[in-house]
């Protein structure tokens, strides 16, 4: 007989979350259920937010929910909550998608390019990729210096948020402030349509 499962006015702070969360990890469907209830709507926000796109983002949120399902047992407290450790995963998800998308459209437009162009310009393409990385630097330079920090050791040395304020001895939600005003600053001035 299963036990009934009671989360709290906030269940996104509840502190039995590591407890259910263990027990997704061995199994138990109403353990994930009341994960699924607690922060279901963070998780969709999140990539919603990002996406900007229902559709995508309904699928993006449920493989976030498959990958809590079979990674629980992973889960480790001292290394922050429930609701951070899902929404880590949502965003890392997130930003495959978008690669994932992106590197789609690259692959149609060079295969398009190879269908006017009679064969592969090697220097042309080095000349291209030369350009956008010198684009990329002059965008990055455009930052204020604590934005070009926080976005370089996200992007480039590839640390968690956590790990940036830790670097930087910094507060957590100025980090996240710090990336997300330097994300929008670097999409604005490389010309990337949302």
């Amino acid at each position: 007989m299963t036990q009934a499962i009671s989360i709290g006015p906030n269940p996104a702070h509840d502190p039995d979350l590591p407890v259910l969360l263990g027990r997704v990890g061995a199994g138990d469907q109403e353990a994930f259920a009341a994960v699924y209830d607690a922060a279901c709507h963070a998780v969709f926000g999140l990539v919603h937010k990002v996406l900007r796109d229902h559709a995508q983002a309904e699928e993006v949120a449920q493989e976030v929910w498959v990958e809590v399902w079979r990674t629980a047992g992973r889960y480790r407290p001292e290394r922050g909550s429930v609701l951070n450790w899902i929404l880590t995963l949502a965003h890392r998800r997130t930003v495959d998608r978008i690669r994932s998308a992106e590197s789609a459209a690259a692959r149609d437009h060079r295969a398009a390019l190879l269908d006017r162009v009679p064969e592969f310009d090697e220097v042309s393409e080095q000349v291209h990729a030369r350009q956008e990385r010198e684009e990329l630097r002059r965008c990055l330079h455009a930052l204020t210096e604590i934005q070009r920090q926080s976005v370089t050791l996200a992007y480039y040395r590839g640390l968690t948020y956590r790990e940036v304020a830790e670097e930087l001895s910094a507060p957590l939600g100025t980090i996240k402030t710090r990336l997300r005003d330097g994300l929008i600053r670097l999409r604005d001035c490389l010309g990337v349509t949302a």
